[in-house]
């Protein structure tokens, strides 16, 4: 009877692995790009995103991750889909403190309005602690349907929406970017953390259609 070498025995189960997840990957990457000819399963996507992720990146950070967050970028950014800043700007995990909202806006400091983005703002800089989140990013876009309903005042002269409406009217100008910026110094501990030089602001323009960021 023919013995099988050990070494060969290895090498298969080591390739059997790479199989099974090389057909994890393209079960995901069908799964994103299906139009029609299977149903989409949305409880199937996220599982298979989830397992990719837990396969190829989670073991690279666990030790990392475990031990809390030590961002070095906190990064204001747009809700839409198609510009995430993580994946634009190719952060991990524990790498950037990330606050999303319509049209990438930061409030002024006001304790009466628009907590949610104020409070996202006071825990990154005062308890994430200020030695660690270091930089400040806000990050605007080209297509922005915010900044086209600020500047279009509604659709066929009725407002765009209660809550819409509401939010663009922090901004007069379609230059979130600079007004947010503007609008991070009116926060008492952000203009003194900056004054002594332990938080720098940052503003950013990415135009997916022309692949750039200035």
């Amino acid at each position: 009877m023919r013995r099988e070498k050990p070494g060969l025995r290895n090498l298969l189960e080591t390739r059997l692995e790479q199989l099974a997840e090389e057909f994890s990957e393209l079960e995901v990457a069908e799964l994103s790009t299906q139009e029609g000819s299977f149903e989409f399963s949305p409880v199937e996507r996220i599982k298979q995103g989830f397992l990719k992720f837990k396969t190829k990146i989670l073991p690279k950070l666990f030790n990392q991750l475990k031990k809390g967050q030590s961002s070095k970028f906190m990064v204001f950014a747009c809700s839409d889909s198609r510009v995430c800043p993580t994946t634009i700007l190719g952060f991990e995990p524990g790498e950037a403190f990330v606050i999303r909202n319509v049209a990438n806006m930061i409030p002024p400091w006001d304790k009466s309005g628009y907590l949610g983005s104020s409070a996202a703002l006071e825990y990154g800089v005062l308890h994430l602690k200020v030695s660690y989140m270091s930089n400040i990013l806000v990050i605007g876009h080209s297509r922005c349907g915010g900044i086209h309903a600020l500047i279009s005042h509604g659709v066929n002269g009725k407002p765009w929406s209660d809550f819409i409406e509401s939010w663009i009217r922090i901004s007069e100008l379609p230059e979130s970017v600079n007004l947010s910026l503007t609008n991070l110094l009116t926060f008492p501990w952000v203009r003194d953390a900056v004054k002594d030089g332990k938080v720098s602001l940052h503003g950013a323009h990415y135009d997916f259609l022309e692949g750039s960021l200035e």
